[in-house]
């Protein structure tokens, strides 16, 4: 979970997901084409992505291409899920104190 949130904790990751959501796949040549950002920080990127099991990849030709796992965001956001209602309920308690009831 660690290094999920660390990967997505970046702005530019976000949007190199973003990307390959939108496109279904894609290589670093293409996402450069269209992020503000070099090929080689792509590629830098997409292997911190790669690592926490977001994105993956497979050789065709010259390039590598990559899309998005979805699975995994899909782990991470019923994890969110669960730490924001353990906290709703927190919250709803203390406001009980406060208030006196």
């Amino acid at each position: 979970m660690a290094e999920v949130l660390s990967a997505l904790a970046d702005p530019t990751r976000r949007r190199i997901l973003d990307a390959l959501a939108d496109r279904g796949e894609a290589t670093a040549t293409v996402l450069a084409a269209e992020l503000p950002v070099s090929r080689q920080a792509i590629v830098k990127h997409l292997g911190v992505l790669d690592r926490a099991g977001l994105v993956t990849g497979h050789r065709e030709g010259r390039e590598s291409r990559y899309r998005v796992i979805p699975e995994r965001l899909g782990v991470t956001a019923r994890w969110m899920d669960r730490v924001a209602a353990d906290w709703d309920s927190r919250l709803t308690a203390i406001k009980r104190l406060a208030e006196g009831q």
